[in-house]
């Protein structure tokens, strides 16, 4: 065993009744093996330089977050999630499955909505939630497809089966951290790649820029993709910059826009030009201020107008926040069988409903066993975990929850898998997420192999957003062996991989100059960091 690892066996085991990703007792599970063999003659002090290593090239480059008004370096763990092929395959598809199932349901409730007439949840679910937005009613995007991207957040529980936590289907975000620590990793741990066959992560912005311009209005042969920012006051406002950028098309603001005759063009030195397909990154509220926020200054007027007359394509489309509602989640099952007719290959976590009389009883009996949630919140927000919450947070949440019971659903404590984790100096177990990022083109769903781990990095801490002090890993999904020989380069990374499995699945813009609306913009942008 690697003097790395010593000690990390009887530490996890201490009180910890979590899943451990790297070991069963104190057996190693086959997944770390060669992480543990690869690390074998490495010491604690060759990690430390490696760590402080990362986190300055992580500020000299910018791969920051905002915590407070206050950028920090986004915390990277040295030492990599390893999952293997097998149970990956099993990820892959449970994603897939459920992307399809939101498709289709957003189709649904924004057209003739027969999930109700089915009974398959209420229609006062839908329309109640604070994301569902008639001005989506009716509108048909050109190939079908309003979940581009998504994320859907996993949890790993003690039993070390993957659930379904959350469907991030909006505006999601954190692919860029994806990116950024595979190169940063690959760079500070290069002899680990050498010994690994890890599928790589680079192709993500050459899949999405295909899925936007297969979104494209109809009849346009060289469609216009531009990436829509709130500006450099947007907690991503590093993603949205590395993705603009990667696709090689512009990064631009809502003042770079502007709606003529239900066409949207784009200011340019040249004049404007027309622009067909928008990844936004704003959200709903803030995108269309004829149809939203009178006081927006973040999007364009227009823009509803244009989608709805299929002149310009929306991505992801408006409205499919409803799918993102918690209360809405509790319902997918049943829509994955209603849609699909097959059962769901990746469970929820079990939630409890609020507004049903016998659920919040029983729930308010055991406030103090469970965690409370509201059902639009997002990144950590409002989060009340009760064996962590004093009397007074729990007689307040229990009259948040009697005035609105609609507001919340409730779940069990889920003991988050672990995983080795260098910390201080010591590698010890910590909590993690995983959040897959799937791209639909309107024929089929790519799933990145890996995804964002993000990791709780206090001891025995649950909440793994960087904004409560969380960090990432880079994932590393292994491969299979392939069945030709044949050498891969990771174009992100610069570092030789081994060959591809053969599993199934296989000039930079800069945001306009600040203007002097800088103060009330500042105040209407929306943190979207993935924490």
């Amino acid at each position: 065993m690697s003097s790395v690892f010593e000690g990390y066996a009887a530490d996890q085991r201490a009180g910890v009744t979590a899943y451990d990703e790297m070991f069963e007792g104190a057996r190693l599970r086959k997944p770390y093996r060669g992480l543990s063999s690869s690390l074998h003659a490495m010491t604690r002090a060759e990690l430390n330089n490696r760590t402080e290593s990362l986190a300055n090239s992580y500020l000299d480059q910018g791969v920051t977050f905002d915590i407070a008004g206050e950028e920090r370096a986004f915390p990277l763990d040295v030492l990599p999630r390893v999952i293997d092929q097998d149970t990956w395959a099993d990820i892959d598809r449970g994603v897939q499955q459920r992307v399809r199932a939101l498709e289709a349901f957003l189709a649904d409730v924004y057209d003739s909505g027969e999930v109700y007439r089915d009974g398959v949840i209420p229609r006062s679910v839908v329309t109640t939630s604070a994301h569902f937005h008639r001005q989506a009613a009716g509108v048909r995007p050109p190939n079908g497809v309003r979940v581009h991207v998504s994320g859907i957040d996993l949890v790993r529980d003690d039993q070390g089966e993957f659930r379904v936590l959350e469907d991030n289907v909006r505006v999601p975000s954190g692919v860029s951290y994806v990116m950024t620590n595979r190169r940063a990793i690959a760079s500070a741990l290069p002899e680990l790649f050498a010994e690994h066959r890890i599928r790589p992560v680079a192709s993500y912005p050459q899949k999405l820029l295909a899925a936007l311009l297969a979104a494209a209005p109809a009849g346009v042969r060289n469609p216009t993709v531009v990436v829509l920012t709130p500006g450099v006051f947007n907690g991503a406002y590093f993603e949205h910059s590395l993705l603009a950028r990667t696709m090689g098309v512009e990064l631009v603001e809502g003042r770079d826009l502007v709606c003529r005759r239900g066409r949207v063009m784009m200011r340019t030195t040249h004049g404007l030009e027309p622009v067909h397909v928008i990844y936004r990154r704003v959200d709903d509220e803030f995108l269309d201020p004829v149809h939203f926020r009178a006081d927006s200054m973040l999007g364009c007027p227009g823009l509803v107008d244009a989608a709805r007359a299929g002149n310009v394509t929306l991505a992801n489309a408006i409205g499919n926040g409803v799918a993102d509602d918690k209360l809405v989640y509790t319902y997918l099952p049943d829509i994955i069988e209603y849609y699909l007719g097959e059962p769901p290959i990746l469970k929820n976590v079990d939630t409890w409903r609020l507004a049903d009389p016998e659920s919040r009883a029983e729930v308010l009996d055991r406030l103090d066993e469970l965690v409370l949630k509201p059902v639009d919140g997002s990144g950590g927000k409002g989060i009340v975990i009760g064996p962590a919450a004093t009397r007074q947070e729990l007689a307040e949440l229990r009259d948040r929850v009697l005035a609105h019971p609609r507001a919340w659903i409730a779940q069990p404590v889920v003991q988050l898998s672990t995983v080795p984790t260098f910390i201080d100096g010591e590698v010890g177990p910590r909590h993690v997420d995983l959040r897959p990022f799937a791209v639909n083109d309107g024929q089929r769903v790519w799933v990145l192999p890996g995804g964002l781990t993000r990791v709780a990095l206090g001891k025995g801490e649950l909440i793994v957003n960087s904004s409560r002090g969380g960090g990432s890993k880079d994932t590393w999904v292994l491969a299979g062996p392939p069945r030709r020989e044949q050498i891969a380069i990771d174009a992100g990374s610069g570092a030789a991989v081994a060959a591809r499995a053969s599993a199934p699945h296989a000039p930079q813009s800069s945001g306009p100059a600040i203007s002097e609306l800088t103060a009330q913009q500042e105040q209407q942008q929306q943190q979207q960091s993935p924490c």
